[in-house]
């Protein structure tokens, strides 16, 4: 895929920013570059190989859900809250 000046306008618009003109050669530059290597993953061969992996044989281990109530957690973390109230943390309301 060729990257141009039309292109670089058009992502420009699509993300919002604004490439300085001192920048958009480099920019352009930049961009075929990382689309050229995309390009590049299409053509490895990955007709044996799963959808998904994982580096933990047997899955991510679980432990045990054990609620704390220890007080001075509570008051530690309600600490830094900009509103509580009867230990519990006080937000806008959104649902009528």
């Amino acid at each position: 895929m060729k990257i141009d000046e039309t292109l670089l306008q058009k992502l420009e618009k699509l993300s919002s920013l604004q490439i300085e003109a001192s920048k958009r050669e480099d920019t352009i530059k930049e961009i075929g570059q990382i689309v050229d290597f995309v390009e590049n993953l299409g053509e490895l061969d990955l007709e044996h190989e799963e959808a998904s992996f994982s580096t933990i044989s047997g899955g991510t281990p679980f432990r045990e859900d054990i609620p704390s109530t220890d007080p001075k957690i509570i008051k530690t973390i309600l600490e830094n809250a900009p509103k509580t109230a009867g230990g519990f943390f006080v937000v806008p309301k959104i649902i009528e």
